[in-house]
């Protein structure tokens, strides 16, 4: 199933049950996995992997040269996991430094003109809407989702089931299982049908809430806020995954 028009140069490993549109370029060290369709004029080029049962659609750019001016030449990589939509014109750029790599897990929906930088770490099963822009190095955990028009800055990270709204500016760390929404971002509450769609339990859902109103409501400072929510909140593994995601954030985060 290889179009006539398409172009895949010596090297490249797709396998049979793989489907290349019209006029698709694929690069000599691409390796693809099963089932995985590309629509017309699609482009994957450097050391890229991809996984089983992508599709990628019209003009959507994988695995080029990263746009970082520190790039000094050698060997990147892109590797993108299993059951991908990758729709038209998304921007997946190959990773900065030599042997270093830009990720994206499986499960992923990526709309139109969405862009995946240099060095990003995306998890699985995360929505990035239309026009969604992650610059180099950010990190997103599983469950996230993005409005439309939304930009992410350099080394932010996106906890899991956390939702951005359309049009915010990210310059700090989103906590997980938080909605953020504005420029600048504001705090707006947990979210909760991302929450109740991934089946928590109530009692778990009760204490999010409460570690909420601490780093929150509470005008602690984030330290003594994390104090408060590992000595007065039920341990679990929810809040252990907050408040580790808190100690380690370097940019601080939306408040």
């Amino acid at each position: 199933m290889i179009h006539p028009t398409a172009i895949i140069q010596s090297g490249a490993e797709i396998p049979d049950s793989c489907e290349i549109g019209p006029y698709c370029v694929i690069g000599s060290n691409v390796k693809m996995g099963p089932n995985t369709k590309l629509h017309s004029h699609v482009a994957i080029d450097g050391h890229t992997e991809l996984g089983s049962g992508n599709e990628i659609f019209p003009f959507a750019s994988i695995g080029l040269r990263t746009q970082d001016l520190k790039w000094q030449g050698g060997k990147t990589f892109t590797k993108i996991g299993d059951n991908n939509v990758i729709r038209e014109s998304v921007t997946i750029h190959s990773a900065t430094g030599e042997g270093e790599i830009t990720s994206v897990g499986s499960n992923n929906n990526l709309l139109a003109y969405c862009h995946v930088a240099h060095n990003c770490q995306i998890g699985n099963n995360i929505i990035m809407s239309n026009s969604t822009g992650l610059a180099g190095h950010v990190v997103v955990e599983d469950f996230a989702v993005f409005g439309g028009m939304t930009g992410v800055h350099q080394f932010c990270r996106i906890g899991t089931l956390a939702m951005v709204g359309g049009c915010s500016r990210i310059s700090q760390d989103v906590c997980p299982y938080t909605l953020v929404n504005g420029n600048p971002p504001i705090p707006a509450g947990l979210n909760k049908i991302g929450i109740e769609r991934k089946k928590i339990s109530s009692e778990t859902q009760n204490v999010l809430k409460e570690a909420y109103k601490i780093l929150f409501r509470s005008n602690l400072t984030v330290q003594k806020a994390l104090d408060s929510m590992r000595n007065d909140l039920p341990k679990n593994p929810e809040i252990d995954h907050l408040v580790d995601f808190l100690e380690k954030s370097e940019r601080g985060i939306c408040r």
